[in-house]
């Protein structure tokens, strides 16, 4: 079936009768009984991308004085004991390990793990290029790394290697959009590991550890309804029942005429443990995982083992024993319990914090290695926005044109491995998260070159592009040493955006070809230490842009001679009010939509006023730091870690009276290793709040977890909303759990939730929102207060398993990391403000894009006919193969947050480009595996009176296509370039 993917793009409204050899996928699941309790085991292997070996090491079998684990023969040695055993099954997850092993099997052994996979015997689960972590991972790419490993399982097995299940056996609590996400993908079931403990004890209790997950609150069900199930012990197997080579439980001795036969003993410790499984769940159907990380190896000893296993416990059924064991998949498992027919517990929220002890919260990582998160955030944004829709844009000349040939192939597979669970979460090794930031540099340069060539096509010059990497500490070599440049700049989304540009200079006054708001502000003394010695712009060129809706324009640059700027370019400049006590320079700082106070007394912000709807409110914002706990306390030996977030006071240390000055914008001095600017653009609805934050100064001997708070007049009655995965938004309340009662241990680490492109506060007449650059942790722990953790340096491992403390140092600053980052604040309604986060939130994420030109004639381009509704978000445009491309359209409003956007939109594909023209064009699964109208998922049924609706489509032609809210639609586009 699969080969239709590209067959039917050529047809679009013509019928055509086809005969097609389909592959038919064997009955794999062994019978089960119905009067018994049936024991699926389920062999399977961790192998993480990464964590305490690079992905290189891991696979290889490499550096095993860190931790023995080599992929390769794992892989090698299970297809062995599969062929000698038709009985036998198991489950591999992990596509970029999969994919590297098969290309470097012979033609004979991939025939063979071809029908092992059309036989059932190796099922792939999940499939994604990685397993990829919950907290800290934007959705889109998610869906990106998803989709890389499912095409390549689709494109190499067909049908029978389409994984029917989720399996996030070891991210460290659970996303709600990440079940959106598999429900959309056609997945009938999510099966997860680690859960909360008081949690997991209240499910036990209630036999709720399988249960329905209705995982958004726009889409109609049963679309984003994902059956859910909670393995019983974590991902490993029972007690004393682990068999690889490193383990220490003892093998099945069943000779008799041996002195330590076993058989018996091992049945009956078997028999107890499955029975009081039993008593937990609901049906008389168990699963229970046989391995765990990196296992395998030697696959023989588990086989061997699980036959014996198998064959004695079942040969107890003559004598009346009612349990029966069997070798299983995660699938055949969840076949069982839907033909059970019953009703299952409905959940709505999500399953964060994740808390495996009373003051052991993994809340840390939402925030760890700040640098590597907000370095994936620019890779993602490099990926999306440049290399994919740039790929596509320029046509065949931005792959091989007049600056060679270009890849985005690496970039895809750098930015799908960043996902794991131990690569952008922070908790993997230095050395491993130095190799993630290698294959993303990697990807990046391979990216560049189909950025040039692609611009070159579009604008018919082949002008040098210069890539600029170091902006944010004022750093280009091009623009501080010339005197005419021009300025190529693009804009991803599907609207038009207007933006500040800063680029690093040496002049003091500057022409920009049509730019607004003109001004040169000197580099400020926090850049100065940060970029150390690699620049020597002593000013900064500031000025706003605009780009046209998928597009570019370009502006150019001169040096003028003499004199500041006119007048008449420069923005308004704020009112400064002198306070005579303390000889500090204290502003008002007021522009078109925005007016911002500081205190005459402390220099801290004071109070945020919207000139449009006319609100204020009371805002103070200072920086704070949590003593991080080492472990020594009558609590708990638990101290803070790459994982564990556990301060030894719940209330921070302070900052207070920073050094200000006002310099076109506000410059704030807190400590050494602590400021700040505040800045208002022209034509701008936000206030920006640039931070940087380093180096943790640890002379005291106590690690630090630094944070930044907002204290406001919002009533907000211990009440905060953050995003899932940068979609939807849900309600947090202060020691609260929607599910279960909580109780509370840790009032800090125990409030804190992952935050990936915002949080807001609001009550009926004000909502103030904090739009991340990255993905950070954050809570509120008193009424009208956001907290946001912006960086941690920590002395001591927390006992997690990386086995080194969370110290971050590197050959630029080896005193200790100095991290840089932006807040985004606005005020608004909160009837209206999401139609002013969701949009800021996306521009941040897919972030505008400049470079600098040695000398371009001024030219403007639009990859669009028109710009496409503020609802609608273009959110994958790439290259599928020769003459297909692939389009995500996503409606990125709930339907209940905007009383203007949360509506139906209709977008007609064939009028979408204007240097594409759309012959044909097939509507996909959220994967891009499965034609949408021929997914079926299995239907479950929820303990409620709600019946679940079939989702309809109504568009008004084949070319026309409505999105509803929250509804993310995917198409395969067959393309021709005009």
């Amino acid at each position: 079936r699969h080969h239709l993917l590209t067959a039917q793009l050529f047809f679009n409204t013509v019928c055509v009768c086809v005969c097609v050899c389909v592959c038919v996928c064997m009955q794999s699941c062994h019978a089960t009984k119905p009067d018994m309790l049936n024991v699926h085991l389920v062999p399977h292997t961790h192998d993480d991308v990464g964590w305490l070996k690079t992905v290189d090491q891991y696979y290889y079998g490499d550096r095993n004085d860190i931790q023995h684990a080599g992929v390769q023969y794992i892989l090698d040695s299970v297809v062995d004991q599969l062929i000698k055993n038709p009985d036998r099954r198991f489950i591999y997850v992990e596509t970029a390990f999969f994919y590297r092993w098969w290309k470097q099997q012979s033609s004979a052994t991939q025939q063979t793990v071809k029908q092992l996979v059309d036989e059932g015997r190796l099922e792939f689960v999940n499939g994604g290029w990685c397993m990829s972590d919950e907290a800290t991972t934007h959705y889109s790419a998610v869906i990106d790394q998803m989709t890389i490993g499912l095409r390549f399982l689709n494109e190499t097995f067909g049908p029978c290697g389409r994984p029917r299940v989720a399996w996030h056996i070891d991210p460290f609590g659970h996303a709600r959009e990440h079940a959106s996400m598999f429900a959309q993908m056609g997945y009938d079931g999510l099966f997860f590991g680690r859960l909360d403990y008081q949690d997991r004890a209240h499910r036990m209790r209630e036999k709720e550890q399988e249960l329905l997950w209705r995982a958004s609150d726009s889409l109609t069900p049963p679309m984003a309804d994902l059956f859910t199930g909670i393995l019983p012990n974590g991902y490993n197997p029972p007690e004393g029942f682990c068999w690889d080579q490193f383990c220490d439980d003892p093998p099945i001795r069943d000779d008799p005429d041996l002195e330590d036969y076993n058989v018996d003993d091992v049945v009956k410790r078997f028999l107890a443990i499955a029975k009081n499984q039993a008593t937990v769940y609901k049906t008389n159907h168990i699963i229970m995982t046989m391995g765990s990380d990196f296992q395998y190896e030697n696959a023989n000893l588990w086989y061997k083992n699980l036959d014996k296993l198998i064959h004695y416990v079942n040969a107890l059924q003559a004598k009346g024993s009612k349990v029966n064991v069997l070798y299983s998949t995660p699938s055949c498992y969840l076949q069982e319990l839907h033909r059970a027919n019953l009703t299952w517990a409905l959940k709505t929220d999500d399953f964060f914090p994740y808390a495996d002890d009373a003051h052991d919260f993994w809340t840390g990582y939402f925030t760890s290695r700040p640098a590597l998160k907000r370095y994936e955030r620019i890779s993602n944004g490099n990926l999306q926005v440049i290399c994919n829709q740039l790929e596509v844009l320029g046509g065949p000349v931005s792959r091989k044109g007049p600056f060679g040939e270009g890849d985005s192939q690496t970039m895809k597979k750098a930015m799908a491995v960043a996902q794991h669970h131990d690569a952008v979460s922070g908790t993997e090794k230095q050395h491993v998260a130095n190799d993630y930031a290698r294959k993303l540099a990697e990807g990046w340069q391979h990216c560049q070159v189909v950025v040039s060539n692609s611009l070159a096509g579009l604008s018919s010059s082949s002008a040098e592009r210069i890539y600029c990497d170091n902006l944010n500490v004022s750093v280009c070599p091009l623009t501080e040493s010339s005197k005419k440049f021009s300025v190529n700049v693009y804009n991803p989304l599907a609207q038009p955006v207007n933006w500040a540009v800063r680029l690093p200079v040496n002049g003091t006054a500057y022409s920009v070809s049509d730019a607004k708001g003109r001004s040169v502000v000197p580099v400020s003394r926090a850049t100065q230490n940060v970029r150390r010695n690699r620049g020597f712009a002593v000013n900064e060129l500031v000025f706003q842009v605009q780009a046209p809706p998928l597009g570019y324009t370009i502006y150019f640059v001169s040096l003028r001679q003499d004199g500041p700027p006119p007048a008449s370019t420069q923005p308004r400049p704020p009112t400064v009010i002198k306070n005579k006590y303390r000889k500090l320079n204290i502003c008002v700082y007021v522009l078109q939509f925005l007016q911002v106070t500081f205190d005459p007394d402390t220099g801290l912000l004071s109070s945020l006023s919207n000139l449009e709807t006319k609100q204020t409110i009371k805002l103070t914002q200072n920086f704070y730091w949590y003593n991080a706990s080492d472990g020594k306390n009558m609590d708990s030996s638990q101290p803070s870690g790459a994982y564990i977030f556990r301060p030894n006071s719940s209330t921070p240390f302070v900052y207070v009276s920073p050094q200000t000055s006002v310099v076109q914008e506000v410059r704030q001095w807190f400590a050494p290793w602590v400021s700040q600017v505040v800045r208002l653009y022209t034509d701008s609805r936000t206030l920006e709040l640039e931070w940087t934050v380093g180096p943790v100064p640890i002379d005291d001997h106590l690690g630090k977890e630094v944070i930044t708070r907002l204290d406001t007049s919002i009533k907000t009655s211990e009440i905060f909303y953050t995003d899932s995965n940068g979609r939807e938004v849900l309600q947090r309340r202060k020691d609260f759990r929607p599910t279960w009662q909580l109780k509370q241990s840790e009032p800090i680490a125990g409030n804190y939730y992952p935050i990936n492109s915002r949080a807001f506060i609001k009550d009926d007449e004000d909502q103030l929102t904090v739009v991340t650059d990255r993905s950070q942790g954050g809570a509120s722990i008193q009424n009208g207060s956001l907290e946001i953790m912006l960086h941690r340096r920590l002395l001591y491992d927390d006992f997690r398993g990386v086995g080194e403390p969370l110290n971050e140092i590197s050959s630029i600053f080896p005193e200790g990391l100095v991290v840089r980052g932006r807040l985004l604040l606005s005020l608004d309604r909160p009837p209206t403000a999401a139609d002013t986060h969701r949009p800021l939130a996306q521009q941040v994420v897919l972030f505008k894009w400049f470079c600098p030109v040695s000398q371009l004639r001024t030219h403007h381009f639009s990859g669009l006919q028109a710009a496409l509704p503020p609802a609608v978000h273009l959110l994958t445009l790439t290259q599928w193969d020769k003459d297909k491309v692939l389009l995500r359209l996503e409606h990125q409003f709930q339907s209940w947050e905007s009383k203007r956007n949360s509506k139906p939109v209709t977008v007609n594909l064939q009028k979408l480009f204007s240097t594409l023209d759309v012959l044909g064009a097939s509507e996909l699964n959220l994967s891009a595996n499965q034609w949408k109208d021929e997914m079926s998922r299995f239907d479950w049924t929820p303990q409620t009176d709600e019946k679940p609706l079939l989702k309809t489509f109504e568009d008004h032609s084949d070319w026309e296509v409505t999105l509803r809210p929250m509804e993310i639609r995917t198409f395969l586009l067959r393309v021709r370039l005009r």
